[in-house]
């Protein structure tokens, strides 16, 4: 049952304060939703990298609510949503200003105002915020959802009807991680069946390109990662061969045998720049590298100008998987319904009031993908 209190809804959040941390649960409001925005009630939330370095200082405002990986039920609508309407089952995405070069080409994750639309924790048009608390704002908009409520509002632009027929408590990384995996495969690189890949980390992101690779028919997917559970999930998800890059050996001698002189494409998943090196090294002439991990401030990729002219291998940045979630997130469940994108093995699942166990156990890699069932 919704609770309200003067046209707004009351909701428990995991509000951050201060930099660091904790997630404290906390009664917030929530205002009613505008015109082109959506009251969501959260079934599901994935707990996302991005929302640890947000809680320990990439530059967000506080107290904020974060979460951007929300799963839910449509409570309420404004007047110029047509695409949901209440009762509707939804994943919610990254936000986008809709109307830049980008967004009208149906590229969404290179809208030209991404940062802003995602980070700035406010409504860019008159920097409001959603949420309050004893009439104080509480940041919000965290990528258009700041889903790690009981309530959230979200934009039309970034909420997706999904069908029924499907678990919706675990849908929710769909909207950010997995499909960054799987899109920087299927849509940035465009993999196909002849193609070999090699994958720099066995996390959410990487094991999810492993998904997006075997999805589309690759068979030759090689899989870099330290952790000896990820290694064996990665072979049972049907990697060809997985790589401790911790054993002493050498990691770029072994693909290139095992591929055949080097892969079409890699998927760099780690952010480490010694790792971009390993993947650039790895890729055959012609080639494509998958920049997806999220480097820190002052990385720089370990190559000259004069290799990669050489090499011809092409960089190649992702964010988001260059998804629009509109129409990616739907083949994503298609596939699942499918058998042909098991993400579900990626899951573990946490009550919310347990959020700083699920975020515990994704810092330390206990849990690949953890989400919050409300």
């Amino acid at each position: 049952m919704t609770t309200q209190t003067s046209g707004s809804t009351v909701a428990t959040a995991a509000v951050v304060r201060n930099v660091g941390g904790p997630f404290a649960l906390e009664k917030i409001d929530v205002a009613a939703p505008r015109e082109d925005e959506v009251l969501v009630r959260m079934v599901g939330v994935g707990v996302c990298h991005t929302d640890i370095v947000c809680r320990d200082g990439f530059p967000v405002p506080m107290p904020i609510v974060l979460g951007h990986e929300g799963s839910g039920i449509v409570e309420a609508v404004g007047t110029r949503v047509t695409n949901v309407k209440p009762g509707d089952r939804v994943v919610l995405s990254f936000n986008s200003c809709g109307h830049c070069p980008s967004c009208e080409k149906d590229l969404p994750a290179t809208c030209s105002q991404f940062l802003p639309m995602n980070f700035a924790g406010i409504r860019l048009a008159d920097g409001s915020s959603p949420l309050s608390k004893d009439g104080q704002p509480v940041h919000g908009m965290f990528f258009g959802q700041s889903s790690f409520a009981t309530y959230a509002i979200a934009r039309a632009v970034n909420t997706v009807r999904v069908p029924d027929a499907v678990p919706l408590e675990i849908l929710g990384p769909l909207g950010c991680g997995i499909q960054t995996g799987a899109g920087a495969v299927i849509n940035s690189l465009k993999a196909t069946a002849g193609d070999s890949i090699a994958i720099f980390g066995g996390g959410a992101v990487g094991l999810s390109a492993l998904l997006g690779a075997r999805a589309v028919g690759v068979t030759k997917i090689f899989v870099v990662e330290p952790n000896p559970e990820r290694r064996q999930l990665a072979l049972e998800l049907g990697a060809s061969k997985v790589y401790d890059p911790r054993d002493g050996s050498d990691i770029e001698a072994a693909i290139k045998a095992d591929s055949g002189g080097g892969v079409t494409y890699t998927i760099e998943a780690t952010g480490i720049p010694a790792v971009a090196g390993q993947a650039i090294n790895v890729t055959a002439p012609g080639g494509t590298v998958g920049l997806v991990g999220v480097p820190p401030p002052d990385g720089q990729i370990p190559a000259t100008l004069l290799d990669l002219l050489v090499k011809g291998v092409t960089l190649r940045p992702i964010t988001e998987g260059d998804a629009n979630p509109q129409t990616f997130i739907p083949r994503m469940i298609e596939l699942y319904q499918q058998g042909r994108f098991p993400f579900d093995r990626l899951v573990t699942k946490f009550p919310f009031d347990k959020i700083n166990d699920a975020v515990h156990a994704a810092e330390t890699g206990q849990a690949i993908k953890p989400v919050l069932v409300f």
